[in-house]
């Protein structure tokens, strides 16, 4: 079910736009050193957001699996910013960050260092709190899991409350002693270890302990064993008492073997179980691992031995059979290991070859000799000694080819040649996919320019009529306009350079109005700053396509988001954003109803002048005295056409009377040509009913004309006293 945010908007958007700021400095963290020019730009973001979301005071966020709460009040989970950055945050161990005043950059820097820790390291060093406590900056205050004191409690006798009570202590002894059986009580207790990954992880790690030799290395065949039999035991009682939860509770052993020694789950793995067997741990925990926990397996096992086994890779295989899946834990696996000593190492690339060769063609091996491999693997070791020799001229180029950015550009060739040469449509949409990822990729990493090539060439497939693809194109350009990555590119408009700034603009034209929806939170300001004013400026060039993405901002709670909006349809200045601006005329804040009558008169469609004839009609003493302000307020002679439309339009001497005279003084503060001629049609009305009325308007008129004062007016004055009826010439005579 959905979860609203339970915050103010204003603390919503500020914490909303918190989260994407650190998710996208943790990442850039975790791809570039520390001075690229990518983590500086996420960084000083990362500043501006926490500024904004505290307002220089401090600012306590409390953190759970699922979402951000400030002051016990939950922000909105179904925003992924926000579930993304609570989960990683949790899974740091993180349960409070308070920020006090201004943070420093520098402070940054170290949380991010912070964060990006390998877990084993984290965990060994006493979690980031206490790394914090001791590398840290009192601009931030971070609160962990306090894994000591549940110890401590323990350790005092406090069992209960921290669960290992005598009748846990019993189930641990009767696993470790091989007893199958087991009372009603130890079997509630099972029920409720099988409800929680950590108690089935804690068990585990319990019953394996002892089995170690006596030198205390770990027997992992015994140990395996004895961590099956507790697994079955678990998933035994739970499919006789609470048969419903079944699945969960498979959920919950797999996440638990994932944190137990890698070469113990191997070997459980790798257990053959009976076909009939109506327990099948085994073949339940290979159900239950999905990609995330096959790759922190992987990459725990592979950073443990230091190379992929065949035992290995037929495990692996045995829970990824499909060529796909296998390439997508690869790639997480990856990159988890690259936040490892063993991922940083000098000779990881070359092993990685042979580690990759083997887990995913486990069954060409035959054809993989031992040489090959070691040869492979041997590599390492010949660079270093060829580095001591001299080296021909042309390496340094040789290396740039080798280097990131030459990489990347690579890559994005190679994906637009395939979809150019591509002839069948699905495999073009599956490409089109692609480009769409990895243009996420490069907008989070800061590469606009080749971000630039991959949306030109599908903008240009999408506008082809008759292109393989076309569809598929298109549909990855708006799933690209939603990302999270565009958010915050859209977000980093006022922070990068000019170059950058026409690469992104770019980049938001190609992928055409959907841009629009990563714009317009950078519109949420009470404030102009350069970043608004580009997002405005790509906003109105799409032109009338932009005006039904607007509605939000017009309906937005906030009077500044409403002003923001009204100035976007009256810079467009189509007909189709006179019914959005309409209902703001009587009911808004009155900067937000001023804004809309301003950008009414730029709209040049009699619709606009009807809907403020309409308000002056309504409208009495001083509201109607504001409306003709505001269409005077900037002496714009764009105005006057409008001004001219309603007079026309009106009874100046019937019930538009009054109308008709503001507008007539309106005429006079705008001086036009087309005023006076407008104003000497007024002037000159007959009538035998109404002569009060009908005095008004002449000595109005007159006023107006001789406020504009230029020489049509004054001509159109000098004809009135000559040759105008006698009321006529009486007023002008008298204005003289």
């Amino acid at each position: 079910m959905s979860q609203a945010s339970q915050l103010s908007p204003e603390l919503a958007q500020g914490l909303l736009l918190l989260a994407r700021a650190l998710l996208a400095a943790v990442r850039n963290w975790t791809l570039y050193p520390p001075e690229h020019p990518s983590v500086g730009a996420a960084v000083e973001r990362l500043v501006d957001a926490i500024q904004q979301a505290s307002r220089g005071a401090a600012f306590a966020l409390g953190i759970t699996p699922e979402t951000l709460m400030v002051e016990g009040a939950e922000a909105n989970r179904d925003e992924t910013a926000i579930a993304e950055a609570a989960a990683m945050l949790h899974d740091r161990d993180l349960i409070h960050i308070l920020f006090v005043g201004a943070v420093p950059q520098a402070a940054l820097h170290r949380l991010l260092r912070v964060l990006t820790l390998d877990a084993v390291e984290r965990r060994q060093r006493g979690g980031p709190a206490k790394i914090w406590a001791a590398e840290g900056d009192p601009s931030i205050v971070l609160d962990q899991i306090d894994y000591e004191q549940l110890l401590a409690r323990e350790h005092a006798g406090d069992h209960a409350a921290a669960g290992r009570d005598d009748l846990w202590r019993s189930i641990v002894l009767s696993i470790t002693a091989g007893q199958t059986a087991f009372d009603e009580l130890s079997q509630r207790r099972l029920l409720d270890i099988a409800a929680s990954a950590v108690e089935i992880g804690e068990l585990a790690s319990t019953v394996m302990a002892p089995k170690c030799a006596a030198d205390g290395s770990p027997m992992i065949t015994s140990q395996a064993a004895t961590v099956l039999a507790a697994f079955r035991h678990l998933k035994g009682i739970v499919s006789v008492l609470a048969p419903d939860r079944l699945s969960d509770v498979m959920s919950n052993i797999a996440t638990a073997a994932v944190n137990l020694n890698p070469q113990v789950v191997v070997q459980v793995m790798q257990t053959p179980e009976d076909p009939d067997d109506q327990v099948a741990v085994v073949k339940g925990m290979t159900a239950a691992f999905d990609d995330v926990r096959v790759a922190q397996l992987l990459s725990t096992a592979l950073a443990l031995e230091g190379q992929a086994s065949d035992r290995l890779a037929t495990i692996f295989h045995t829970i990824a059979p499909d060529a796909d899946r296998k390439r997508r834990v690869l790639t997480m696996t990856r990159s988890m290991l690259s936040e490892t000593d063993f991922g940083r190492s000098g000779q990881f690339q070359v092993l990685w070859t042979s580690m990759e060769e083997l887990l995913v063609s486990y069954d060409e091996k035959p054809y993989v000799s031992q040489s090959y491999r070691g040869a492979l693997d041997g590599v390492g070791g010949r660079a270093e000694r060829m580095a001591a020799a001299d080296l021909p001229p042309e390496l340094p180029a040789w290396m740039e080819t080798l280097g990131q950015d030459s990489v990347r550009t690579l890559s994005v060739t190679l994906l637009i040649d395939l979809l150019t040469l591509e002839r069948d449509a699905t495999r073009a949409a599956g490409i089109a996919e692609d480009m769409e990822a990895l243009a996420e990729d490069l907008l989070m990493s800061g590469a606009y320019d080749d971000t630039r090539t991959v949306t030109a060439a599908l903008a240009a497939r999408s506008r082809a009529p008759s292109a393989l693809g076309r569809d598929a194109c298109r549909q990855a350009l708006d799933r690209l306009a939603e990302s999270l990555a565009m958010l915050d590119t859209a977000a980093l408009l006022g922070d990068v350079g000019p170059p950058a700034r026409a690469t992104i603009r770019a980049i938001v034209d190609d992928i055409g109005p959907a841009a629009i929806e990563a714009l317009k939170p950078v519109m949420m300001v009470e404030e102009d700053s350069d970043a608004s004013r580009l997002a405005a400026d790509a906003i109105v060039a799409f032109g009338g396509a932009a005006i039904q993405r607007l509605p939000s901002l017009l309906e937005d709670p906030r009077w500044y988001v409403q002003h923001q909006g009204v100035r976007l349809v009256g810079r467009i200045g189509r007909a189709e954003g006179v019914p959005l601006l309409q209902p703001l005329l009587r009911k808004a804040d009155p900067r937000v109803a001023q804004a809309a009558i301003s950008a009414l008169t730029a709209i040049p469609d009699p619709a606009a002048a009807r809907a403020i004839h309409t308000v002056l009609r309504a409208a009495t003493g001083e509201m109607r005295r504001a409306v003709i302000e505001a269409l005077v307020a900037q002496r714009d002679p764009r105005v006057v056409p409008m001004l001219v439309r309603i007079i026309e339009e009106s009874e100046p001497l019937g019930q538009d009377h009054e109308v008709v005279l503001e507008t007539i003084e309106a005429l006079g503060l705008v001086p036009s040509d087309a005023g006076v001629t407008a104003l000497a049609r007024v002037i000159v009305r007959r009538g035998f009913f109404g002569r009060r009325k009908l005095r008004a308007l002449k000595e109005r008129g007159v006023d107006a004309l001789a406020r504009i004062g230029s020489p049509a007016a004054q001509t159109v004055l000098a004809n009135a006293a000559k040759t105008g009826d006698r009321l006529l010439r009486k007023i002008a005579a008298a204005r003289r």
